[in-house]
């Protein structure tokens, strides 16, 4: 029995046109799950789901902005209209202040990220809680993409580590207040994973001193992360909620 399948399941992801999201969708339609791609981009979004259906999976590329109730609306109810039902979501839109302090952020910073990266998953998991609730679909699962900045952090990264921070917190809570409609809530925390973005960083002249914090003395990769989701998305948690993961090589267990 293979605990990890997610044969027959639909699982809708956001912010999956780049990073994080673009990875996860090929490695859950690769575990036999129907993919959702939900972004801004449909360009991107398009070539990705392209590359999934060739190779043999399943997926559909639906437009999302989070910051927009409609369009979230939009997206659940496009991925239940395929097969029925939304066996899980995954909330991974997330963006950056740029390298910005407290002091040195403005109020459209602040709003620009917390409403993407917390009020978003507030907003997808009490719709999608909702269409659980409804009774057309026995359970459900949310898988909320989290950091390692919750944790542990550097200047610059505010207000991104906050609402990573409120993230982690927002899941126990949900996991708690979701469990009498039958849905799980999860976290997966990646550590410093080398992306697009985060090369400017750890491929820096600083690189050498900031990886002597990781206990593996590694940057983590994509693949890292496969298991870990797989293990949430999949019936092998299926008495886990209110759990984070950290994916980070011991970062946090390493001394400040």
């Amino acid at each position: 029995m293979n605990l990890f399948s997610l044969e027959g399941k639909t699982v809708a992801v956001t912010g999956a046109s780049s990073g994080f999201g673009h990875h996860f969708a090929g490695v859950l339609a690769d575990a036999g799950a129907t993919v959702v791609l939900g972004a801004r981009r449909m360009d991107k979004i398009a070539d990705r789901v392209s590359e999934i259906n060739d190779g043999g999976g399943s997926a559909r590329g639906v437009t999302l902005d989070v910051r927009d109730p409609e369009s979230c609306q939009s997206f659940l109810d496009e991925a239940k209209a395929l097969n029925g039902h939304v066996d899980v979501l995954i909330n991974n839109a997330g963006v950056e202040a740029g390298a910005k302090t407290y002091a040195m952020i403005d109020e459209d910073d602040w709003d620009y990220v917390l409403d993407t990266n917390l009020k978003s998953v507030w907003r997808l998991s009490k719709m999608y809680t909702e269409l659980v609730a409804g009774g057309e679909q026995a359970e459900g699962n949310i898988i909320n993409i989290a950091s390692i900045t919750a944790y542990r952090t550097i200047k610059g990264q505010f207000p991104y580590a906050v609402s990573k921070a409120a993230l982690v917190k927002a899941t126990e809570i949900m996991a708690l207040e979701g469990a009498r409609y039958g849905v799980r809530v999860n976290a997966l925390a990646p550590g410093y994973i080398l992306t697009d973005v985060s090369r400017v960083l750890l491929e820096s002249e600083r690189s050498d001193t900031f990886v002597k914090g990781i206990p593996m003395r590694r940057y983590g990769e994509f693949d890292d992360l496969d298991g870990p989701l797989l293990l949430l998305a999949s019936d092998a948690s299926g008495y886990m909620t209110g759990s984070t993961i950290v994916v980070d090589g011991g970062h946090i267990c390493a001394e400040l």
